[in-house]
Protein backbone atom coordinates (compact mmCIF):
# COMPACT_ATOMS: atom_id res chain seq x y z
CA UNK A 1 0.00 0.00 0.00
CA UNK A 2 1.21 3.46 -0.74
CA UNK A 3 2.52 5.89 1.88
CA UNK A 4 -0.09 8.92 2.81
CA UNK A 5 0.89 11.92 0.85
CA UNK A 6 1.85 14.81 3.15
CA UNK A 7 -0.43 17.22 2.63
CA UNK A 8 -0.55 21.08 4.05
CA UNK A 9 -4.17 21.28 3.85
CA UNK A 10 -6.98 19.41 6.47
CA UNK A 11 -10.56 18.13 5.27
CA UNK A 12 -13.45 17.75 7.20
CA UNK A 13 -15.93 15.90 5.88
CA UNK A 14 -19.87 16.56 6.64
CA UNK A 15 -21.74 13.57 6.16
CA UNK A 16 -25.82 13.04 7.25
CA UNK A 17 -27.66 10.03 7.71
CA UNK A 18 -31.64 8.94 8.16
CA UNK A 19 -32.94 11.22 6.78
CA UNK A 20 -32.24 14.17 4.74
CA UNK A 21 -33.71 18.06 5.50
CA UNK A 22 -31.82 17.97 8.95
CA UNK A 23 -29.64 21.13 8.08
CA UNK A 24 -25.98 19.26 6.87
CA UNK A 25 -25.29 22.95 5.23
CA UNK A 26 -26.43 24.51 7.98
CA UNK A 27 -24.19 22.38 10.30
CA UNK A 28 -21.46 22.90 7.51
CA UNK A 29 -21.57 26.57 7.50
CA UNK A 30 -21.35 27.12 10.87
CA UNK A 31 -18.41 24.41 11.45
CA UNK A 32 -17.08 27.03 8.77
CA UNK A 33 -17.60 29.70 10.98
CA UNK A 34 -16.04 28.46 13.91
CA UNK A 35 -12.69 27.77 12.26
CA UNK A 36 -12.59 30.90 9.89
CA UNK A 37 -11.00 33.72 12.29
CA UNK A 38 -7.09 32.73 11.55
CA UNK A 39 -7.80 30.30 8.50
CA UNK A 40 -8.89 29.97 4.99
CA UNK A 41 -11.72 27.40 4.96
CA UNK A 42 -13.20 26.59 1.36
CA UNK A 43 -16.70 24.98 1.47
CA UNK A 44 -16.77 22.22 -1.26
CA UNK A 45 -20.60 20.64 -1.64
CA UNK A 46 -20.87 17.43 -3.49
CA UNK A 47 -24.53 16.64 -4.90
CA UNK A 48 -25.68 13.33 -6.25
CA UNK A 49 -28.23 14.13 -9.15
CA UNK A 50 -27.08 13.90 -12.62
CA UNK A 51 -28.27 17.61 -13.66
CA UNK A 52 -24.93 19.81 -14.26
CA UNK A 53 -26.39 22.53 -11.46
CA UNK A 54 -29.50 23.16 -9.78
CA UNK A 55 -30.22 26.21 -12.84
CA UNK A 56 -33.24 24.27 -14.27
CA UNK A 57 -34.73 22.61 -11.62
CA UNK A 58 -38.57 23.92 -9.99
CA UNK A 59 -37.88 25.90 -6.64
CA UNK A 60 -40.35 23.64 -5.45
CA UNK A 61 -38.77 20.73 -5.74
CA UNK A 62 -35.49 21.57 -5.17
CA UNK A 63 -35.29 24.86 -3.19
CA UNK A 64 -33.94 28.16 -4.37
CA UNK A 65 -31.64 28.15 -6.86
CA UNK A 66 -28.35 30.53 -5.22
CA UNK A 67 -26.38 32.54 -8.06
CA UNK A 68 -22.52 32.94 -7.37
CA UNK A 69 -20.50 36.05 -8.55
CA UNK A 70 -18.66 34.61 -10.96
CA UNK A 71 -21.95 33.13 -12.56
CA UNK A 72 -22.63 29.68 -11.42
CA UNK A 73 -25.83 28.59 -10.40
CA UNK A 74 -25.48 26.13 -7.45
CA UNK A 75 -27.44 24.74 -4.46
CA UNK A 76 -28.89 26.75 -1.65
CA UNK A 77 -26.09 25.77 0.75
CA UNK A 78 -24.01 27.51 -0.81
CA UNK A 79 -25.87 30.19 0.41
CA UNK A 80 -25.81 29.22 3.63
CA UNK A 81 -21.76 28.76 3.34
CA UNK A 82 -21.64 33.00 2.15
CA UNK A 83 -24.00 33.83 4.72
CA UNK A 84 -22.39 32.29 7.81
CA UNK A 85 -18.10 32.36 6.55
CA UNK A 86 -18.16 36.10 5.33
CA UNK A 87 -16.81 34.77 1.85
CA UNK A 88 -17.46 34.95 -1.72
CA UNK A 89 -17.80 31.45 -3.33
CA UNK A 90 -17.03 29.79 -6.62
CA UNK A 91 -18.81 27.40 -9.17
CA UNK A 92 -16.51 24.72 -9.15
CA UNK A 93 -16.99 24.31 -5.53
CA UNK A 94 -20.01 22.88 -6.25
CA UNK A 95 -19.58 19.29 -7.63
CA UNK A 96 -22.51 17.17 -8.85
CA UNK A 97 -22.44 13.81 -10.63
CA UNK A 98 -23.29 15.32 -13.90
CA UNK A 99 -19.96 17.18 -13.45
CA UNK A 100 -17.85 14.48 -12.74
CA UNK A 101 -19.38 12.08 -15.30
CA UNK A 102 -19.21 14.71 -17.86
CA UNK A 103 -15.77 15.66 -16.99
CA UNK A 104 -14.49 11.74 -17.27
CA UNK A 105 -16.84 11.19 -20.57
CA UNK A 106 -14.88 14.43 -21.90
CA UNK A 107 -11.81 12.94 -20.79
CA UNK A 108 -12.35 9.63 -22.75
CA UNK A 109 -13.07 10.91 -26.08
CA UNK A 110 -10.10 12.95 -25.91
CA UNK A 111 -8.13 10.03 -25.26
CA UNK A 112 -6.85 10.78 -21.94
CA UNK A 113 -7.73 7.46 -20.67
CA UNK A 114 -5.13 5.56 -23.37
CA UNK A 115 -7.00 3.20 -24.55
CA UNK A 116 -8.36 2.17 -20.93
CA UNK A 117 -11.59 0.25 -20.05
CA UNK A 118 -13.16 3.02 -18.40
CA UNK A 119 -14.88 2.15 -15.18
CA UNK A 120 -16.65 3.77 -12.14
CA UNK A 121 -13.78 2.26 -9.34
CA UNK A 122 -11.15 4.19 -9.82
CA UNK A 123 -12.08 6.42 -12.45
CA UNK A 124 -15.03 7.80 -11.20
CA UNK A 125 -13.71 8.21 -7.92
CA UNK A 126 -10.12 9.41 -8.72
CA UNK A 127 -12.04 11.94 -10.79
CA UNK A 128 -13.52 13.47 -7.23
CA UNK A 129 -10.17 13.11 -5.47
CA UNK A 130 -8.29 15.16 -7.90
CA UNK A 131 -11.15 17.43 -7.94
CA UNK A 132 -10.98 18.32 -4.10
CA UNK A 133 -6.89 18.43 -4.46
CA UNK A 134 -7.62 20.68 -7.27
CA UNK A 135 -9.86 23.38 -5.11
CA UNK A 136 -7.56 22.81 -2.03
CA UNK A 137 -4.49 23.82 -4.29
CA UNK A 138 -6.11 26.61 -6.13
CA UNK A 139 -7.40 28.23 -3.50
CA UNK A 140 -4.63 27.89 -1.10
CA UNK A 141 -6.73 26.31 1.34
CA UNK A 142 -5.71 25.48 5.04
CA UNK A 143 -9.43 23.92 5.59
CA UNK A 144 -10.94 22.05 2.59
CA UNK A 145 -14.56 21.79 4.32
CA UNK A 146 -16.48 18.81 2.26
CA UNK A 147 -20.62 18.47 2.63
CA UNK A 148 -21.95 15.07 0.80
CA UNK A 149 -25.38 15.97 -0.25
CA UNK A 150 -28.32 13.61 0.52
CA UNK A 151 -27.86 10.87 3.09
CA UNK A 152 -25.24 7.97 3.31
CA UNK A 153 -28.16 5.75 2.08
CA UNK A 154 -28.71 7.42 -0.90
CA UNK A 155 -27.91 5.27 -4.07
CA UNK A 156 -26.39 8.60 -6.17
CA UNK A 157 -24.02 9.25 -3.11
CA UNK A 158 -22.43 6.03 -3.32
CA UNK A 159 -19.35 7.55 -5.22
CA UNK A 160 -18.64 10.06 -2.97
CA UNK A 161 -18.62 8.09 0.19
CA UNK A 162 -16.05 5.91 -1.59
CA UNK A 163 -13.74 8.71 -2.53
CA UNK A 164 -14.12 10.50 0.89
CA UNK A 165 -13.50 6.78 2.49
CA UNK A 166 -10.11 6.27 -0.06
CA UNK A 167 -9.27 10.42 0.80
CA UNK A 168 -8.03 9.23 4.21
CA UNK A 169 -5.74 6.87 3.28
CA UNK A 170 -4.50 9.66 0.68
CA UNK A 171 -3.64 12.72 2.73
CA UNK A 172 -3.09 11.06 6.38
CA UNK A 173 -5.16 9.97 9.12
CA UNK A 174 -4.10 13.53 10.92
CA UNK A 175 -5.37 15.91 8.12
CA UNK A 176 -9.16 13.84 7.44
CA UNK A 177 -11.83 13.93 10.07
CA UNK A 178 -15.76 12.61 9.30
CA UNK A 179 -18.19 14.04 10.97
CA UNK A 180 -21.78 13.03 10.96
CA UNK A 181 -25.46 14.52 11.55
CA UNK A 182 -27.95 12.36 12.51
CA UNK A 183 -30.96 12.25 14.14
CA UNK A 184 -32.11 12.10 17.76
CA UNK A 185 -36.32 11.92 17.85
CA UNK A 186 -38.28 12.42 21.18
CA UNK A 187 -41.23 10.24 20.29
CA UNK A 188 -44.22 12.14 21.25
CA UNK A 189 -45.69 9.99 24.90
CA UNK A 190 -42.40 8.76 25.70
CA UNK A 191 -40.65 11.96 26.21
CA UNK A 192 -37.08 10.38 25.92
CA UNK A 193 -34.20 10.71 23.36
CA UNK A 194 -33.72 7.60 21.08
CA UNK A 195 -30.23 6.89 20.11
CA UNK A 196 -31.86 4.07 17.29
CA UNK A 197 -31.60 5.98 14.53
CA UNK A 198 -28.36 7.15 15.23
CA UNK A 199 -26.94 3.85 15.53
CA UNK A 200 -28.08 2.81 12.29
CA UNK A 201 -27.21 5.22 10.40
CA UNK A 202 -23.73 4.91 11.92
CA UNK A 203 -23.19 1.03 10.91
CA UNK A 204 -24.54 1.90 7.14
CA UNK A 205 -21.58 4.70 7.04
CA UNK A 206 -19.03 2.13 9.00
CA UNK A 207 -20.41 -0.35 5.86
CA UNK A 208 -18.58 2.03 3.79
CA UNK A 209 -15.83 1.84 5.24
CA UNK A 210 -16.21 5.08 7.11
CA UNK A 211 -15.82 5.55 11.06
CA UNK A 212 -17.36 9.44 12.26
CA UNK A 213 -14.98 10.97 14.70
CA UNK A 214 -17.50 13.26 15.38
CA UNK A 215 -21.14 13.18 15.77
CA UNK A 216 -24.23 15.88 15.40
CA UNK A 217 -26.92 14.51 17.24
CA UNK A 218 -30.15 16.83 15.28
CA UNK A 219 -32.83 17.05 17.42
CA UNK A 220 -35.65 18.85 18.92
CA UNK A 221 -33.64 19.20 21.87
CA UNK A 222 -30.06 19.28 24.08
CA UNK A 223 -28.51 15.90 24.26
CA UNK A 224 -28.46 14.89 27.79
CA UNK A 225 -25.46 12.95 29.00
CA UNK A 226 -26.93 9.60 29.03
CA UNK A 227 -27.53 9.67 25.05
CA UNK A 228 -24.02 11.08 24.59
CA UNK A 229 -22.74 8.30 26.72
CA UNK A 230 -24.67 5.63 24.77
CA UNK A 231 -23.95 7.08 21.06
CA UNK A 232 -20.87 7.04 22.14
CA UNK A 233 -20.74 3.48 23.20
CA UNK A 234 -22.41 2.31 20.49
CA UNK A 235 -20.42 4.28 17.59
CA UNK A 236 -16.69 4.15 18.93
CA UNK A 237 -15.97 7.89 19.82
CA UNK A 238 -15.87 9.67 23.17
CA UNK A 239 -18.54 11.22 24.83
CA UNK A 240 -17.56 14.51 24.57
CA UNK A 241 -17.10 13.72 20.48
CA UNK A 242 -21.32 14.17 20.78
CA UNK A 243 -22.58 17.73 20.00
CA UNK A 244 -25.94 18.78 20.33
CA UNK A 245 -27.90 20.18 17.00
CA UNK A 246 -30.89 21.34 18.47
CA UNK A 247 -33.55 22.81 17.08
CA UNK A 248 -33.37 27.13 17.75
CA UNK A 249 -35.01 29.82 17.28
CA UNK A 250 -32.70 31.36 15.04
CA UNK A 251 -29.92 28.91 12.82
CA UNK A 252 -27.70 31.57 13.46
CA UNK A 253 -27.43 30.58 16.63
CA UNK A 254 -25.93 26.89 15.30
CA UNK A 255 -22.28 28.29 15.75
CA UNK A 256 -23.00 29.37 19.27
CA UNK A 257 -24.17 26.39 20.15
CA UNK A 258 -21.69 24.01 19.03
CA UNK A 259 -19.12 26.53 20.61
CA UNK A 260 -20.46 25.92 24.12
CA UNK A 261 -20.65 22.39 22.97
CA UNK A 262 -16.79 22.03 22.91
CA UNK A 263 -16.64 21.26 18.71
CA UNK A 264 -13.96 23.81 17.63
CA UNK A 265 -11.41 22.41 20.15
CA UNK A 266 -12.41 18.61 19.25
CA UNK A 267 -11.57 19.73 15.62
CA UNK A 268 -8.47 21.86 16.70
CA UNK A 269 -6.88 18.56 18.69
CA UNK A 270 -7.93 16.31 15.41
CA UNK A 271 -6.63 18.12 13.39
CA UNK A 272 -3.56 19.96 14.64
CA UNK A 273 -4.56 23.03 13.51
CA UNK A 274 -6.45 26.57 15.58
CA UNK A 275 -8.33 29.28 15.01
CA UNK A 276 -9.92 30.04 18.22
CA UNK A 277 -13.65 31.82 17.31
CA UNK A 278 -14.24 35.30 18.04
CA UNK A 279 -18.47 35.23 18.33
CA UNK A 280 -18.93 38.48 20.30
CA UNK A 281 -20.80 40.20 17.96
CA UNK A 282 -22.61 37.27 16.19
CA UNK A 283 -23.90 36.73 19.53
CA UNK A 284 -25.11 40.37 20.29
CA UNK A 285 -27.03 40.24 16.21
CA UNK A 286 -28.51 36.46 17.41
CA UNK A 287 -29.67 38.09 20.73
CA UNK A 288 -31.25 40.69 18.71
CA UNK A 289 -33.31 37.91 16.32
CA UNK A 290 -33.99 35.97 19.48
CA UNK A 291 -35.14 38.26 21.74
CA UNK A 292 -37.37 39.89 19.22
CA UNK A 293 -39.15 36.86 18.32
CA UNK A 294 -40.26 36.18 21.76
CA UNK A 295 -41.07 39.85 23.14
CA UNK A 296 -40.47 42.32 19.82
CA UNK A 297 -39.22 45.81 20.68
CA UNK A 298 -40.88 46.95 17.46
CA UNK A 299 -41.89 44.62 14.71
CA UNK A 300 -43.07 45.34 10.71
CA UNK A 301 -44.38 42.39 8.59
CA UNK A 302 -43.23 41.82 5.22
CA UNK A 303 -45.99 40.26 2.96
CA UNK A 304 -43.94 38.54 -0.02
CA UNK A 305 -45.46 38.04 -2.77
CA UNK A 306 -44.58 34.96 -5.18
CA UNK A 307 -45.71 31.94 -6.67
CA UNK A 308 -43.76 29.39 -5.13
CA UNK A 309 -44.97 29.84 -1.48
CA UNK A 310 -45.68 26.15 -1.04
CA UNK A 311 -42.14 25.88 -0.36
CA UNK A 312 -40.61 28.21 1.18
CA UNK A 313 -36.89 27.55 0.64
CA UNK A 314 -37.65 28.67 -3.05
CA UNK A 315 -36.99 32.22 -1.57
CA UNK A 316 -34.36 31.07 1.36
CA UNK A 317 -32.22 33.85 0.34
CA UNK A 318 -34.80 36.88 0.72
CA UNK A 319 -36.04 35.06 4.01
CA UNK A 320 -32.30 35.25 5.41
CA UNK A 321 -31.89 39.37 4.51
CA UNK A 322 -34.59 40.83 5.82
CA UNK A 323 -33.64 38.67 9.19
CA UNK A 324 -30.19 40.10 8.70
CA UNK A 325 -32.21 43.66 8.50
CA UNK A 326 -34.25 43.20 12.06
CA UNK A 327 -30.71 41.41 13.91
CA UNK A 328 -29.00 45.04 12.84
CA UNK A 329 -32.34 47.21 13.55
CA UNK A 330 -33.32 45.00 16.76
CA UNK A 331 -36.51 44.68 15.26
CA UNK A 332 -39.04 41.57 14.52
CA UNK A 333 -39.73 40.71 11.09
CA UNK A 334 -42.80 39.07 10.06
CA UNK A 335 -43.65 37.44 6.39
CA UNK A 336 -46.98 36.89 5.23
CA UNK A 337 -46.35 34.98 2.13
CA UNK A 338 -49.07 35.66 -0.54
CA UNK A 339 -49.77 33.93 -3.77
CA UNK A 340 -50.15 35.98 -6.12
CA UNK A 341 -51.66 32.73 -8.59
CA UNK A 342 -54.75 33.18 -6.22
CA UNK A 343 -54.98 37.01 -6.17
CA UNK A 344 -57.62 37.31 -8.98
CA UNK A 345 -59.93 40.43 -7.94
CA UNK A 346 -58.95 43.39 -6.21
CA UNK A 347 -61.04 42.29 -3.01
CA UNK A 348 -58.56 39.25 -2.92
CA UNK A 349 -56.02 41.77 -2.53
CA UNK A 350 -57.29 43.96 -0.08
CA UNK A 351 -57.53 40.73 1.97
CA UNK A 352 -54.14 39.69 1.22
CA UNK A 353 -52.06 43.19 1.76
CA UNK A 354 -54.51 43.99 4.96
CA UNK A 355 -52.27 45.04 7.70
CA UNK A 356 -48.78 44.55 6.35
CA UNK A 357 -45.84 47.67 6.63
CA UNK A 358 -44.28 46.53 3.59
CA UNK A 359 -44.38 44.81 0.54
CA UNK A 360 -41.81 42.33 -1.86
CA UNK A 361 -42.46 40.73 -5.40
CA UNK A 362 -39.37 38.80 -5.82
CA UNK A 363 -37.74 37.34 -8.79
CA UNK A 364 -39.77 34.76 -10.62
CA UNK A 365 -40.78 33.44 -14.09
CA UNK A 366 -43.11 32.41 -16.46
CA UNK A 367 -46.98 33.67 -16.70
CA UNK A 368 -48.56 32.35 -13.87
CA UNK A 369 -49.14 34.75 -11.20
CA UNK A 370 -48.17 37.71 -12.76
CA UNK A 371 -51.41 39.38 -12.96
CA UNK A 372 -51.78 39.13 -9.41
CA UNK A 373 -48.68 40.64 -8.87
CA UNK A 374 -48.98 43.83 -11.08
CA UNK A 375 -52.81 43.88 -8.47
CA UNK A 376 -50.13 43.95 -5.71
CA UNK A 377 -47.76 46.71 -6.86
CA UNK A 378 -50.89 48.81 -7.93
CA UNK A 379 -52.20 48.74 -4.55
CA UNK A 380 -48.76 49.64 -2.55
CA UNK A 381 -47.95 52.43 -5.12
CA UNK A 382 -51.12 53.94 -4.56
CA UNK A 383 -51.22 53.58 -0.93
CA UNK A 384 -47.54 54.47 -0.48
CA UNK A 385 -46.88 51.20 1.08
CA UNK A 386 -43.15 50.61 1.26
CA UNK A 387 -42.27 48.55 -2.13
CA UNK A 388 -39.09 46.06 -3.24
CA UNK A 389 -39.37 44.68 -6.56
CA UNK A 390 -36.81 42.13 -7.24
CA UNK A 391 -35.84 41.23 -10.90
CA UNK A 392 -39.40 39.99 -12.40
CA UNK A 393 -40.89 42.14 -9.51
CA UNK A 394 -38.67 45.53 -10.85
CA UNK A 395 -39.55 44.70 -14.49
CA UNK A 396 -44.08 44.06 -13.44
CA UNK A 397 -43.83 47.84 -11.79
CA UNK A 398 -42.44 49.14 -14.76
CA UNK A 399 -45.41 46.70 -16.50
CA UNK A 400 -47.80 48.50 -13.61
CA UNK A 401 -46.61 51.87 -14.16
CA UNK A 402 -46.72 51.87 -18.25
CA UNK A 403 -50.56 50.39 -17.85
CA UNK A 404 -51.61 52.98 -15.01
CA UNK A 405 -49.39 56.08 -15.15
CA UNK A 406 -48.66 56.32 -19.06
CA UNK A 407 -51.42 54.86 -20.29
CA UNK A 408 -50.38 51.67 -22.13
CA UNK A 409 -53.28 50.05 -21.15
CA UNK A 410 -52.10 46.54 -22.81
CA UNK A 411 -48.48 47.05 -21.85
CA UNK A 412 -46.39 43.42 -20.96
CA UNK A 413 -43.55 41.86 -20.73
CA UNK A 414 -42.73 39.54 -24.21
CA UNK A 415 -41.99 36.72 -21.62
CA UNK A 416 -46.07 36.20 -21.48
CA UNK A 417 -45.74 35.64 -25.17
CA UNK A 418 -44.49 31.62 -24.80
CA UNK A 419 -47.93 31.30 -22.97
CA UNK A 420 -49.47 32.71 -25.89
CA UNK A 421 -50.54 36.41 -24.46
CA UNK A 422 -50.68 39.40 -26.78
CA UNK A 423 -48.13 42.37 -26.12
CA UNK A 424 -49.57 45.48 -27.18
CA UNK A 425 -47.04 47.76 -26.02
CA UNK A 426 -43.44 45.44 -24.49
CA UNK A 427 -41.75 47.77 -22.42
CA UNK A 428 -39.99 44.27 -21.27
CA UNK A 429 -38.04 42.72 -24.00
CA UNK A 430 -35.66 40.16 -23.99
CA UNK A 431 -32.20 41.16 -23.82
CA UNK A 432 -30.85 41.48 -27.16
CA UNK A 433 -27.63 38.79 -26.27
CA UNK A 434 -30.43 36.40 -25.36
CA UNK A 435 -32.47 36.21 -28.44
CA UNK A 436 -30.50 33.61 -30.36
CA UNK A 437 -29.71 31.14 -27.41
CA UNK A 438 -31.78 28.09 -27.20
CA UNK A 439 -29.90 25.67 -24.20
CA UNK A 440 -31.96 26.73 -20.91
CA UNK A 441 -28.89 26.44 -18.57
CA UNK A 442 -27.63 28.93 -21.24
CA UNK A 443 -30.29 31.81 -21.94
CA UNK A 444 -29.73 33.85 -18.83
CA UNK A 445 -27.13 36.72 -17.47
CA UNK A 446 -25.79 35.26 -14.27
CA UNK A 447 -23.44 36.66 -11.84
CA UNK A 448 -21.86 39.65 -10.85
CA UNK A 449 -21.92 42.76 -12.36
CA UNK A 450 -21.13 46.59 -12.40
CA UNK A 451 -23.78 48.70 -11.51
CA UNK A 452 -23.46 52.64 -12.41
CA UNK A 453 -25.95 54.28 -10.02
CA UNK A 454 -26.88 57.86 -10.01
CA UNK A 455 -25.42 60.90 -8.45
CA UNK A 456 -28.14 62.26 -5.93
CA UNK A 457 -30.97 59.69 -6.47
CA UNK A 458 -32.10 57.28 -3.36
CA UNK A 459 -30.24 54.60 -4.67
CA UNK A 460 -26.98 56.57 -4.09
CA UNK A 461 -27.74 57.36 -0.54
CA UNK A 462 -29.23 53.86 -0.05
CA UNK A 463 -25.60 52.49 -1.62
CA UNK A 464 -23.52 55.13 0.70
CA UNK A 465 -22.93 57.52 -1.80
CA UNK A 466 -21.19 55.18 -4.17
CA UNK A 467 -21.35 55.90 -8.34
CA UNK A 468 -20.99 52.57 -9.01
CA UNK A 469 -21.88 48.74 -6.86
CA UNK A 470 -20.92 45.03 -7.53
CA UNK A 471 -24.60 43.09 -7.75
CA UNK A 472 -25.19 39.80 -8.71
CA UNK A 473 -28.04 38.90 -11.85
CA UNK A 474 -30.04 35.95 -13.00
CA UNK A 475 -32.12 37.32 -15.82
CA UNK A 476 -32.88 36.98 -19.47
CA UNK A 477 -35.67 40.54 -19.90
CA UNK A 478 -35.09 43.86 -19.41
CA UNK A 479 -36.49 47.17 -19.26
CA UNK A 480 -36.94 47.92 -23.58
CA UNK A 481 -35.36 51.39 -24.53
CA UNK A 482 -38.11 51.92 -26.46
CA UNK A 483 -40.59 53.16 -23.82
CA UNK A 484 -37.71 54.40 -20.88
CA UNK A 485 -38.64 58.39 -22.51
CA UNK A 486 -41.89 57.32 -21.87
CA UNK A 487 -41.63 56.07 -18.54
CA UNK A 488 -39.19 58.53 -17.12
CA UNK A 489 -41.72 61.68 -18.71
CA UNK A 490 -44.09 60.28 -16.57
CA UNK A 491 -42.46 60.50 -13.46
CA UNK A 492 -40.24 57.07 -12.53
CA UNK A 493 -36.52 57.32 -12.01
CA UNK A 494 -34.33 54.78 -13.32
CA UNK A 495 -31.62 55.24 -11.01
CA UNK A 496 -29.31 52.48 -11.93
CA UNK A 497 -27.80 51.18 -15.42
CA UNK A 498 -25.17 49.00 -17.11
CA UNK A 499 -21.76 50.95 -17.01
CA UNK A 500 -21.74 51.07 -21.14
CA UNK A 501 -24.86 49.74 -22.37
CA UNK A 502 -28.43 51.18 -22.16
CA UNK A 503 -29.78 48.21 -19.44
CA UNK A 504 -31.83 49.74 -16.88
CA UNK A 505 -31.03 47.85 -13.31
CA UNK A 506 -32.36 49.72 -10.95
CA UNK A 507 -35.81 52.02 -10.48
CA UNK A 508 -37.45 54.49 -8.19
CA UNK A 509 -40.38 56.36 -7.16
CA UNK A 510 -38.80 59.75 -5.91
CA UNK A 511 -41.31 61.51 -2.91
CA UNK A 512 -42.32 57.68 -1.93
CA UNK A 513 -41.67 55.92 1.53
CA UNK A 514 -39.71 53.36 -0.52
CA UNK A 515 -40.66 52.42 -3.55
CA UNK A 516 -37.61 50.70 -5.23
CA UNK A 517 -36.89 47.87 -7.58
CA UNK A 518 -33.45 46.10 -8.63
CA UNK A 519 -32.88 43.81 -11.99
CA UNK A 520 -30.52 42.22 -9.58
CA UNK A 521 -30.56 40.05 -6.58
CA UNK A 522 -29.63 42.45 -3.67
CA UNK A 523 -30.74 39.41 -1.25
CA UNK A 524 -27.88 37.23 -2.80
CA UNK A 525 -24.87 39.07 -1.26
CA UNK A 526 -26.53 39.84 2.36
CA UNK A 527 -25.46 38.05 5.51
CA UNK A 528 -25.60 38.74 9.27
CA UNK A 529 -22.36 41.00 8.96
CA UNK A 530 -23.74 43.34 6.45
CA UNK A 531 -27.68 43.05 5.60
CA UNK A 532 -28.13 44.16 2.12
CA UNK A 533 -28.64 47.95 1.81
CA UNK A 534 -31.73 47.40 -0.14
CA UNK A 535 -33.50 45.18 2.27
CA UNK A 536 -32.14 47.40 4.87
CA UNK A 537 -34.33 50.40 4.05
CA UNK A 538 -37.38 48.98 2.93
CA UNK A 539 -37.31 47.30 6.32
CA UNK A 540 -36.65 50.51 8.38
CA UNK A 541 -39.42 52.16 5.83
CA UNK A 542 -41.59 49.51 7.07
CA UNK A 543 -40.87 49.91 10.33
CA UNK A 544 -41.81 54.16 10.08
CA UNK A 545 -38.24 55.20 10.28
Amino acid sequence: MSKPRKSSCKYIVVTGGVLSGLGKGIAAASIGNLLSGRLKVIPVKCDGYLNTDPGTMNPIEHGEVFVQDDGGEVDMDFGHYERFMGIETKFYWNLTMGKVFKNILDKERRGDYLGKTVQFIPHVTDSIKNWFHEIARNEHADVLLIEVGGTVGDLENQFYLEAIRQLKRDVGEDNLIYIHLTYVPVPEGVHEQKSKPTQMSVRLLNEKGIEPDIIIGRGPEMLNPSIKEKIASYCNITPASVISGPDVSSVYEIPLVYEREGLPELLHSALGIYSPPDLRQWEIWVNNIKNNQANPRRRATIALCGKYTTLEDSYASVVEALTHCGAHLNARVDIKWVDTAKLDTQASVDAALQGVDGVIVPGGFGHRGIEGKIKVIQYVRERDIPYLGICYGMQLAVVEYARNVCGLKDANTTEVREEGVKVDYPVIDILPGQKNLSQKGGTMRLGGHDVEIKSGSQAFKIFGNKTLVRQRFRHRYEVNPEYIQTLEDKGLVFSGKHPTENIMQVMELPGRKFFMGSQFHPELTSNLRNPSPLFFHLVKAALGE
